[in-house]
């Protein structure tokens, strides 16, 4: 299939419009080009390309190497791919849910787009397991930009090198930074780690030996971060997390329930994290979507 030609006069289109969907656009969003973001529901759509703007306003001068862009609702997902040289799936973490997304991009993106899925658990292999071109399809696993810019690259196993040399040359230029995940990885490279530290953090809770505050400033105070797993999980989505969680427990039966029954609580009383207003904290404006 080659690369896709022309890609700096051409858009880049985002498939969710969620935590990460807006995010992802954002970056993409800052080399004076258009990113169109698509979702299900336009209120959620417009609120992304709000976010988009609103942050390329606040960003401006800091990042020297940034142009400012722009980004727009597309509803249509004929709409949102049209001429687009890259085409990141961000959508809920559901395996087939994702399988019916990419059947669409294949058939509606044009045939040099990198499809590319934003998942943080399922490798792309699953994902496109049927589809006729491959080659141009991939996981690109961002974190949470523009703060955290690595993101994972790893191949659905029949991605070309082409591809792949193309997607290390290309995203740093939007400011982030590829790492190679060199075979395939449930979690990838880092989640796989963060996993096991969430996954115990959630556990501890779970059991009432400690409380989410202060598990968080442990773990500030003896890794000298400014966050703890508690705070980070509320701003990535306690339904995201979830979701994650039982498709670790699908591949890996043996994991112990607490975590998910003490995620189902939460999620139960409506309290999804920053999305919600309220989460494992319940410190966060109300307004945001």
């Amino acid at each position: 299939m080659g690369v896709p030609q022309n890609y700096l006069d051409r858009p880049v289109a985002v498939i969710g419009a969620g935590t990460l969907g807006r995010r992802v656009g954002l970056m993409f969003a800052t080399r004076g080009g258009l990113v169109r973001i698509n979702a299900r529901n336009a209120d959620r759509g417009a609120a992304a390309v709000d976010y988009v703007h609103q942050q390329l306003d606040e960003l401006s001068g800091t990042h020297p190497g940034w142009v400012r862009g722009r980004a727009e609702f597309a509803a249509g997902l004929e709409d949102a791919v049209a001429d687009a040289w890259l085409v990141v799936e961000s959508i809920p973490e559901q395996l087939e849910l994702k399988r019916s997304i990419f059947a669409h991009l294949e058939a509606a993106a044009p045939s040099d787009a990198i499809l590319a899925s934003n998942s943080s658990s399922y490798p792309s292999r699953l994902i496109v397991e049927g589809r006729l071109t491959t080659d141009r399809m991939l996981n690109t696993h961002f974190y949470m930009p523009p703060t955290q810019i690595a993101v994972d690259v790893m191949s659905c196993g029949d991605t070309s090198q082409e591809v792949l040399d193309f997607v290390f040359a290309t995203f740093p230029e939007y400011g982030v930074r590829p790492f190679l995940v060199r075979r395939e990885s449930t979690g990838f490279i880092f989640n796989r780690i963060w996993a096991a530290i969430k996954r115990e953090s959630l556990a501890v809770v779970a059991e009432g030996v400690s409380g989410p505050e202060d598990v968080d400033e442990m773990f500030k105070l003896t890794l000298l971060t400014d966050f703890g797993p508690f705070r980070a999980m509320d701003q990535v989505g306690l339904d995201v997390v979830y979701d994650i969680e039982e498709h670790y427990a699908q591949e890996n039966p043996a994991l112990p329930p607490g975590p998910r029954e003490l995620l189902r609580r939460y999620l139960g009383a409506g309290k999804l994290g920053v999305k919600s207003g309220e989460g494992f904290y319940a410190d966060y404006p109300k307004t945001q979507s």
